[in-house]
C-alpha cells in the first residue's frame, strides 16, 4: 500500500474514515522521461511525488506540476485531477459577444507528459467523487471554480497549522503578551485633589472623555512610603461608577468631596512590564484601570482594559482612537505603526484581502486626514480637497508604497503659503513610512496641486494626446479617492471626466486598454517553472503586479471608461457597475475579482515575510502545493481576460 501523507493538502481535511477509503483507491504511477499519460488512465487524481509533469492543449503549454524535490518545502506536492476538460476562457455577455469572436466548448482532453523520470501516486476519480460529495472542504480544494478553491485557502489559513516557517494563532498572541505595557495605547492622565467635589471630578472626566480621574491625597508628604523623584504611587483612583454610588447614597455631588469615594489601594504597572502581567494583574484583583509608573516613578498614563484587550486583538477601532487623538507627528507615528501590526494579524488570521484592504483605506485616509488638519489652517481646509490615487484610491493598497496623492483646490481661493502646506504633507508622509512617488503624482508637484479650472483643462489635455504619460496620469485621476476637505471639489472632477471622455476621439479608450497587454502573455511567466536541460533552471520568480494585478485592474479600468463609469474608483465597484449595466456576467466578474484578492494576498505574505516594500517577486515553489494551484487557476484567469481585450478592442498583443 503506498505512503500517503495526510498532513499536506488535499488530504489534510480528510476525516480518518475517508483516508482509509483514500489508502484502498491509491496506486503508484511511474512515468519515464516524455512519457505520455494513455487516455485510459485520464480518469484519476493525481498526486505528483518526484519528477514533473506537463500539461499541454494542442501542443501548446498549459502548466507544470511539481513534486517535492522541486520545492523548497518538503512534501510539498502538486496534484491534478486528468479528467477536467478545458472549456471556454473567453464567456462573456450578450453585449460583449456581439463585438468580438465566439469561441466554442471543446471536448479534447489536457495531455500529461512526463518531463522527467516521474512518480505519481494515482487516486480513483470515482473514490475522490465518492468523499467530495460528503465533504465540502475536500469538494471546495478540488472544484474548478476560482472562488472555492481560494474559500479553501481562506479556511486553511484561518486555521493556521503550525510550521517551522510560520505562526499560528497562540504564538501570535504569546509574542504580543511579551510586549511591554508603554506600546499599548494609555489613557491620559488627569488628576484631582482629594479635597475637589464629586461634581468638579465628573467635569473633569467629562471634558476629557474619561471615566476616571485620578486623586491626589489631601497630604501626600507626609506618606512614609512617599518618594522624592515620583508621586505615582501615592495617587487614588475615581471612577464613574464611584460617583454613581455616591449619588444612590443621596449624597450631594456639589459638596461631597472627591476623597470619600476614591480608592487609595491603587494597583499599577511599570511602563517596561509585560502586557502579559498587566493582563494577570487586572484578572486578579478584577480592576479595569492600571496607572503605568514611569522610571521617575510618575504616571506617564492609564492602561485600559478594553485598549488592552483591543491592542491583543489588533482591533481597527483603537487605531482610529489613536489616530483621532494624535495631537502631534510622533503620536501620528505611533497609530500608523500599529496600522501593519493590524495587516499581520489579519492576514494570519485568514480574513479575507479585500476586507483588509478597504479598512486600510480607511485607516489611511484618517492618517491623511489627521495630517492635512495639522498642517494647514481652517480656511486652507475648507477651500481644497486632498484626494488619493492609485491602489491606495482603488482601496486595493495594503503595503505602504509610493504616495499619489493631489490638491484640489477651489477657484479663486489662494494661499501663499500652498506650495509649503504641499511639501510638509508629503514629507511627512515619507517619515510616517509612505515613501515619496517616484514618478512625482504627488501634490508637491504643481500639476497635482491645481484649482478646478485649470485641473480640468489638464485632463482634457491627457483625453486629447497619444502621449504614454497621459494615459498613466488619467489612470490616476480615473482611481481618485475624496481623504478630505470639500468633497464637491473631486465631484466636479468626476462631472468633467465624464465630459471629456465623451468629447474625446473614439478610438481614444482602444489606446488606452493597450497598456493592459504591454507586459506579454502570461503563459511565459508559468513556463518558468519547466527546468532547463542539465538540471539548471531559468529565473523561476513571477511578477505578480505585472502578470496579474496590472493587466486585471487596467483592463477593468477600461471597460469602466468605456461605459462612462465614472462615479466608482474601486475595481470591485467597477465590476459591481459593469455586472449592472449587462457590460459582464457575474460569474466572471467574480472570478475576475478573486483572482486580482489573490495576487494582493500573496504580495501581502511577501512582504510579511522579506523586507521588499514593493513585494512583487514570488517563487512559486515557495509556495504551497494549494497556493501554487491557485495561482495557476489565477493566472488561466488574466490570460482568458486579457484575450477577451485583445478580442474587445481588436488590439494585437505585443
Amino acid at each position: 500500500m503506498p505512503h500517503i501523507d495526510f498532513n499536506q493538502p488535499p488530504f489534510d481535511v480528510l476525516t480518518l474514515s475517508e483516508r482509509q477509503s483514500i489508502r484502498k483507491n491509491t496506486s503508484i504511477r511511474y512515468l519515464e522521461k516524455n512519457e505520455r499519460l494513455p487516455t485510459e488512465e485520464l480518469q484519476h487524481l493525481y498526486v505528483v511525488m518526484k519528477g514533473q509533469i506537463e500539461q499541454r492543449l494542442d501542443d501548446r503549454f498549459v502548466a507544470s506540476y511539481l513534486g517535492s524535490n522541486h520545492s523548497d518545502e518538503l512534501n510539498n506536492n502538486d496534484w491534478f485531477d486528468s479528467r477536467r476538460l478545458p472549456k471556454s476562457t473567453n464567456k462573456q455577455s450578450e453585449k460583449l459577444q456581439a463585438q468580438t469572436v465566439a469561441t466554442t466548448e471543446t471536448t479534447q482532453p489536457y495531455q500529461f507528459y512526463a518531463v522527467e523520470d516521474t512518480l505519481l501516486l494515482q487516486v480513483n476519480g470515482a473514490a475522490v467523487d465518492k468523499i467530495s460529495a460528503q465533504n465540502h472542504l475536500i469538494r471546495q480544494i478540488l472544484s474548478d471554480k476560482l472562488p472555492e478553491k481560494l474559500k479553501a485557502l481562506q479556511q486553511r489559513r484561518s486555521k493556521k497549522p503550525t510550521t517551522s516557517h510560520g505562526y499560528d494563532d497562540q504564538q501570535e498572541v504569546q509574542q504580543i503578551m511579551l510586549q511591554p505595557v508603554i506600546d499599548v495605547h494609555l489613557l491620559p492622565v488627569h488628576i484631582v485633589d482629594a479635597s475637589q467635589s464629586l461634581f468638579e471630578a465628573a467635569d473633569v472626566m467629562t471634558k476629557a472623555g474619561l471615566k476616571h480621574v485620578l486623586v491626589r491625597p489631601l497630604d501626600a508628604s507626609n506618606h512614609a512610603h512617599h518618594k522624592p523623584s515620583g508621586t505615582g504611587h501615592l495617587l487614588g483612583i475615581l471612577t464613574d461608577t464611584d460617583i454613581c454610588r455616591a449619588v444612590s447614597e443621596q449624597q450631594n455631588p456639589a459638596t461631597t468631596p472627591c476623597e470619600r469615594y476614591a480608592n487609595f489601594s491603587l494597583r499599577t504597572i511599570n511602563a517596561n512590564d509585560e502586557i502579559g502581567d498587566a493582563l494577570l494583574t487586572m484578572t486578579r484583583y478584577r480592576i479595569h484601570r492600571l496607572p503605568v509608573i514611569d522610571h521617575h516613578g510618575d504616571v506617564s498614563g492609564v492602561l485600559g482594559q478594553s485598549d488592552m484587550l483591543a491592542h491583543i486583538g489588533h482591533h481597527s477601532q483603537l487605531i482610529s482612537i489613536q489616530i483621532e487623538q494624535a495631537k502631534d507627528f510622533s503620536s501620528l507615528a505611533t497609530a500608523v505603526d500599529q496600522i501593519g501590526r493590524y495587516i499581520r494579524a489579519q492576514h494570519q488570521n485568514g480574513v479575507k484581502i479585500g476586507n483588509i484592504s478597504r479598512m486600510v483605506q480607511t485607516l489611511n485616509a484618517q492618517v491623511f486626514t489627521k495630517l492635512w488638519q495639522m498642517i494647514v489652517p481652517n480656511e486652507v481646509y475648507d477651500n481644497t480637497c486632498v484626494i488619493v490615487m492609485g491602489s491606495e484610491g482603488r482601496g486595493e493598497q495594503i503595503m505602504r508604497t509610493d504616495q499619489d496623492n493631489a490638491l484640489i483646490i477651489r477657484d479663486g481661493y489662494t494661499h501663499h503659503d500652498l506650495p509649503q502646506f504641499a511639501d510638509t504633507f508629503n514629507s511627512q508622509l515619507a517619515n510616517l513610512g509612505y515613501p515619496l512617488c517616484d514618478g512625482n503624482i504627488m501634490m508637491t508637484n504643481p500639476m497635482w496641486r491645481q484649482p478646478i479650472e485649470q485641473f480640468t483643462a489638464q485632463i482634457s489635455l491627457w483625453f486629447n494626446n497619444t502621449d504614454p504619460m497621459h494615459g498613466i496620469y488619467l489612470s490616476a485621476i480615473l482611481d481618485a479617492d475624496y481623504v478630505c476637505g470639500d468633497e464637491s471639489l473631486l465631484q466636479e472632477v468626476r462631472r468633467h471626466l465624464k465630459t471629456a471622455h465623451q468629447q474625446s476621439d473614439p478610438m481614444f479608450v482602444r489606446q488606452f486598454a493597450r497598456a493592459a497587454l504591454q507586459f506579454g502573455d502570461v503563459n511565459q511567466w508559468w513556463q518558468k517553472f519547466a527546468p532547463l536541460l542539465g538540471g539548471k533552471a531559468v529565473s523561476q520568480d513571477i511578477d505578480l503586479k505585472k502578470a496579474g494585478i496590472f493587466p486585471l485592474v487596467h483592463g477593468i479600468r477600461a471597460f469602466a471608461l468605456e461605459n462612462d463609469i465614472l462615479d466608482v474608483s474601486s475595481t470591485k465597484n467597477r465590476l459591481k457597475a459593469l455586472v449592472q449595466a449587462g457590460i459582464m456576467n457575474q460569474e466572471r466578474a467574480a472570478n475576475l475579482l478573486e483572482a486580482l484578492e489573490f495576487f494582493m494576498a500573496q504580495r501581502l505574505s511577501v512582504a510579511i515575510s522579506t523586507d521588499d516594500r514593493h513585494a512583487r517577486q514570488v517563487n512559486p515553489t515557495t509556495l504551497t502545493a494549494l497556493e501554487r494551484d491557485l495561482l495557476k487557476e489565477c493566472l488561466a484567469v488574466v490570460k482568458s481576460f486579457k484575450n477577451e481585450l485583445q478580442q474587445h478592442y481588436q488590439l494585437a498583443i505585443t
